[in-house]
């Protein structure tokens, strides 16, 4: 292996990390693929699924013995000691790594009738629907975007089933929060608490009248009954 191979980056396995960026040589050829010295004490593999073009029947179209290449670690096997390669640069984003309400930027790469395509660094541009971009009516995409244009965004979707992802460059509203005064919000009641009330002192004032009309009755007729047996006695006595 080179010097300059050998000199710069990791010395172990346990010094690598996914997505990271190495040199080294291959070393070995094989039919699912080919071994490469990457400067760890044994070779990772580089699968043939993972040279960089779409059916590949023989790895030596694509890589050499001898050859130096450039290459990103997918996986890493510590307890096996086994790395696994892709000459593929992957994405910054992972499908994982995709949140709604994240701020991204990017690229974009693609505009459309109904909205712009951005490169976020994910699996798949990212897409900005006519609707999301701007806060004020937009015509024509293109009149806010032109291809290479580096902008900003928020994620407001993920379909990771899908490959989808929907962003928006609309100005995120500030939450207002609201202080409420819990004594005050106690004390003063609410329309159907005051209708409530209003029925139920209605409902005891027709009582009580009715509760008044039926003693003056009962007295009235008591007063009534007093008389006669006064009279009754009064008559008998004479």
């Amino acid at each position: 292996m080179s010097d300059a191979l050998t000199t710069n980056g990791p010395k172990s396995v346990s010094e690598l990390a996914p997505k990271m960026e190495l040199k080294g040589v291959v070393k070995r050829l094989e039919l699912y693929g080919a071994f490469v010295d990457i400067g760890v004490g044994q070779d990772a593999l580089l699968h043939i699924s993972q040279l960089g073009k779409a059916n590949v029947r023989n790895v030596g179209d694509v890589v050499k013995e001898g050859q130096e290449v450039t290459v990103y670690v997918l996986k890493i096997d510590s307890a096996q000691g086994r790395v696994a390669l892709s000459l593929v640069k992957p994405p910054d984003f992972t499908w994982d790594d995709l949140k709604e309400g994240q701020t991204v930027s990017g690229k974009v790469v693609r505009i459309e009738s109904f909205g712009v395509f951005v490169d976020i660094g994910a699996e798949r541009p990212a897409m900005v629907h006519v609707s999301e971009l701007s806060d004020n009516y937009v015509n024509s995409p293109s009149d806010i975007a032109k291809v290479g244009d580096e902008v900003q965004a928020r994620i407001i979707k993920v379909n990771a089933k899908k490959r989808q992802i929907d962003l928006s460059m609309k100005t995120q509203a500030e939450p207002v929060e609201v202080i409420e005064d819990e004594t005050e919000a106690e004390n003063i009641p609410t329309a159907m608490e005051l209708a409530l009330r209003e029925a139920m002192e209605g409902k005891k004032d027709a009582r009580s009248r009715h509760e008044s009309k039926e003693r003056d009755r009962r007295d009235r007729l008591m007063r009534e009954r007093d008389d006669i047996i006064k009279r009754t006695l009064r008559s008998h006595s004479q």
